[in-house]
């Protein structure tokens, strides 16, 4: 089976590489490059030529604050270009993979793991455009399984383990706020968890919408404590503060713990603890940098 993997060149894409390597399936792999998304002729035109017959999507845009000020073009290609990829995939009676967020419970106060059912409420043009991709594919009819997650981080690209490690390495004091609770996730244990989906074929007559973060819940300062930790990074005074101490034009989410019970019970995932799988990140980033 042909799988077509978009936005390959971030930290989803990259660890789907790496899980993929000894797939029976024929993977192919593209960023911007190689396919523009936001490109429906162009979609059309990969999907029809190659026989796709599964897409899974790690493209979107991120930038949270940016967001703000660029809204027409993480509208593009939060949902429009997803858009492009539902339909292209619904016409060749295939399935679309589409990674979301914890953003679309943003403006919600909740102090219970977030369920799928619940209604959405996001606060920024971030979490607002995410969720119109959302609607777009559910709109499109085709067979769908839409994975949000949380607080991803891994040896790939940009990301809060990477800022933290750096942070606590040259800086003698560092405020982390302590107000806004989640679950941080390995990118590499949901890059496994979809290709388990997808190379056992579990995902037929299970269209929907699924969480997936690691198991348990921290701050960020929880987080870069431990981080900390790990690197053995001792002379940096870590303190907690409050959100409002970093000025933002997003109101982030001050709880976006997701429930996982859904993709536990329906495919049988098995979901780490958060602290293990960033020790087994840390410790593939330090034989990277040796």
């Amino acid at each position: 089976m042909n799988i077509l993997v978009t936005g390959t060149n971030g930290q989803l894409g990259n660890e789907m590489r790496v899980v993929a390597r000894n797939s029976a399936d024929n993977y192919i792999f593209t960023d911007v490059a190689e396919l523009d998304i936001t490109d429906a002729a162009a979609v059309e035109k990969m999907v029809t030529d190659n026989d796709v017959k599964v897409i899974v999507n790690c493209a979107a845009y991120t930038n949270v604050d940016k967001a703000e000020d660029d809204r027409e073009f993480a509208e593009l290609l939060n949902a429009r270009a997803v858009e492009n990829l539902a339909q292209a995939i619904r016409r060749n009676d295939g399935l679309l993979v589409h990674v979301s967020t914890d953003y679309v419970f943003g403006g919600t106060k909740n102090n219970t793991p977030c369920r799928e059912d619940e209604p959405a409420n996001p606060t920024g043009v971030y979490g607002v455009t995410k969720l119109h991709g959302e609607q777009a594919i559910i709109a499109s009819g085709c067979h769908h399984i839409i994975i949000r997650t949380a607080w991803l981080y891994s040896e790939f690209g940009k990301n809060f383990l990477k800022t933290m490690l750096d942070l606590t390495t040259t800086k003698p004091q560092l405020k982390v706020v302590f107000d806004q609770v989640g679950s941080p996730t390995y990118a590499y244990d949901l890059a496994l968890a979809i290709f388990d989906i997808v190379e056992n074929r579990k995902y037929v007559d299970n269209d929907g919408i699924y969480h997936y973060s690691n198991e348990g819940v921290c701050s960020w300062f929880d987080f870069t404590k431990m981080i900390a930790e790990y690197a053995d990074h001792t002379g940096c005074d870590i303190q907690p503060c409050h959100s409002d101490e970093f000025p933002s034009k997003v109101v982030r989410p001050s709880y976006s713990v997701l429930d996982k019970t859904k993709i536990k019970k329906t495919f049988g995932v098995a979901v780490p603890y958060w602290t293990d799988s960033l020790r087994v990140c840390m410790t593939n980033l330090k034989a990277i940098n040796k």
